[in-house]
């Protein structure tokens, strides 16, 4: 008997949508990767070793910052600036209602205690008038954090901090490339953070951060602090070390196999923001008057030159949730920032906050939802993407 085979003639199904990978941009930089690799290997350093201070004096370079000290995390970069730049047991520390978990845990972390403000409903970052309205006499710091494209106002926020003596830090950790009157994120006060978490714009294989600072002496602290209190090494020299530990420091020191591969990445850089733009031009082109679109991101003209950086492509929508299933069941990945606002988290409940403290927070957490946005992503699949959500809530779903 002839056995017949039957062949299936649908067409295949789309090729899924990740949120983020960096495939092919690490392919790409393979060979570069692979010369810093094998310095490393050769020392024979794998922590806080030369490859980590060539990285420091990189990013020295290219952000402009008089001081970069690399550690093993955002957070921990948060947590160790803190402690340099003078937190006290029980300093307040103002922070926004709405950021990760970090911005206001760090504050916890290092002795302080987090007062939560409103943010601005456009820029996402601490709206200056929530600030004042919040202010106690025991605050002495005021943490801006500079969230998915554009810094928070650190005019406003600047001026507010000089007149009631508030020390600023900045939670910079999404903001590296974010400028203002050419001036970088994390350089506007004390100092300031970066995160290299694999997804940001400047991403690692894992886990690592930095602190920026035009400060000698909180620089020179956050190096000790990192590595046990450990004073005797000036952020130029790597060949001593005073096993004397003036300060409770922490193991915070930066991997030689992470700052390889940054030192990588690093050249490519310029280039990745860049394609973030395109991208975030294309989400912005095609989104634009959907009806269930309620605000795209939008860059605010403080009439000064300012660089924006799109690290996250943040919209605000009806049924976010819906929304988000629907596109997870057409393979589109996609993220909520934030599910929930900081004040109202159970480890910050003895802060005493209920549901209605700040609004503007609490209605970007039931909104807001974050598109695939990364360099290796084509213009196809923001197309994609676009068509998936103009046929959700056009409800004839989504064309071909």
């Amino acid at each position: 008997m002839e056995l017949q085979q039957t062949v299936d003639r649908r067409e295949p199904p789309p090729a899924a949508v990740p949120f983020f990978t960096q495939a092919e941009g690490f392919a790409a930089l393979w060979p570069l990767i692979e010369r810093h690799l094998t310095e490393v290997f050769a020392d024979g350093k794998f922590s806080h070793g030369a490859k980590v201070q060539e990285l420091e004096r990189a990013l020295a370079d290219w952000t402009g910052a008089r001081h970069v000290v690399a550690v093993n995390s955002g957070t921990d970069a948060l947590v160790l600036l803190l402690r340099a730049a003078g937190l006290r047991p029980g300093d307040e520390v103002v922070v926004p209602a709405f950021s990760f978990v970090a911005s206001a845990s760090s504050v916890v972390l290092a002795g302080g205690r987090p007062v939560f403000a409103d943010i601005d409903p456009v820029t996402y970052a601490l709206d200056p008038a929530s600030v004042e309205r919040v202010l106690t006499p025991r605050c002495r710091f005021l943490m801006p954090v500079h969230l998915f494209c554009q810094l928070a106002d650190v005019g406003r926020l600047g001026e507010l901090a000089r007149l009631h003596g508030l020390t600023v830090v900045e939670d910079s950790a999404e903001a590296i490339g974010m400028r203002r009157d050419g001036v970088h994120a994390g350089l506007f006060g004390a100092g300031g953070v970066l995160s290299f978490f694999p997804t940001k714009t400047l991403g690692a294989i894992g886990d690592a951060g930095a602190v920026l600072t035009d400060d000698d002496e909180i620089a020179r602290t956050v190096d000790a602090l990192r590595h046990h209190g450990r004073f005797g090494r000036t952020i130029a020299d790597f060949s001593t070390i005073n096993t004397s530990s003036s300060l409770p420091g922490c193991n915070s020191k930066a991997d030689d196999l992470q700052a390889a591969v940054l030192l990588a990445k690093l050249t490519r850089l310029d280039a990745d923001i860049a394609r973030r733009a395109e991208l975030a031009d294309a989400y912005g082109r095609q989104l634009a008057g959907i009806r269930g679109v309620l605000r795209l991101p939008t860059v605010v003209d403080r009439g000064v030159k300012a660089d924006p950086v799109f690290y996250v492509y943040l919209v605000e929508v009806e049924r976010r949730d819906e929304l988000a299933a629907h596109l997870a069941a057409h393979g589109v990945e996609t993220e909520t920032y934030y599910p929930r606002p900081l004040h109202l988290q159970p480890c910050f409940a003895e802060l005493g906050h209920r549901l209605g403290d700040f609004p503007c927070a609490e209605a970007a957490c039931a909104h807001a939802l974050a598109l695939p946005l990364h360099p290796d992503l084509p213009i196809a699949a923001v197309d994609r993407v676009c068509d998936l959500i103009q046929g959700f809530y056009a409800g004839a779903g989504a064309r071909a």
